[in-house]
């Protein structure tokens, strides 16, 4: 085989291995409490929708009643918009009510599994696998 053509094939190998998808880059049981749910009311502050996570960051009471910033992990941009999940689909000021697992070391982050906005009745309820 030619220098060329044993250099287009290693090419090849790299780009398809390069383009297959991660999977399970990391243990969400490690990062939350799969066995628990919270629900957190509040209004979006910022929805950044991208990969390998997309996040929603909403201000809402935490346990004493004062107003907090709440980290919301959601699954990635890409597996989303096989959803119909854009990056307008949430936007500053919306209300929203959140229910997902509590993270084991952050009493304000959340891994959602549920979405729900009461001005209009969109909601989401799906999974990450």
């Amino acid at each position: 085989m030619s220098k060329k053509a044993l250099f287009i094939a290693a090419a090849l190998v790299m780009a398809t291995v390069g383009a297959s998808p991660a999977s399970a880059h990391h243990s969400f049981t490690a990062t939350y409490h799969a066995d628990q749910l919270i629900t957190v009311s509040g209004t979006v502050e910022q929805f950044l929708f991208r990969n390998p996570h997309t996040f929603v960051h909403i201000l809402g009471p935490g346990k004493d009643g004062k107003i907090e910033q709440w980290t919301v992990e959601w699954g990635g941009g890409a597996a989303l918009a096989h959803e119909r999940i854009t990056s307008t689909t949430l936007k500053a000021g919306d209300k929203v009510v959140i229910t997902g697992n509590p993270a084991r070391d952050d009493d304000h982050r959340i891994r959602l599994q549920k979405i729900t906005r009461p001005l209009d009745g969109w909601s989401w309820d799906g999974t990450f696998d």
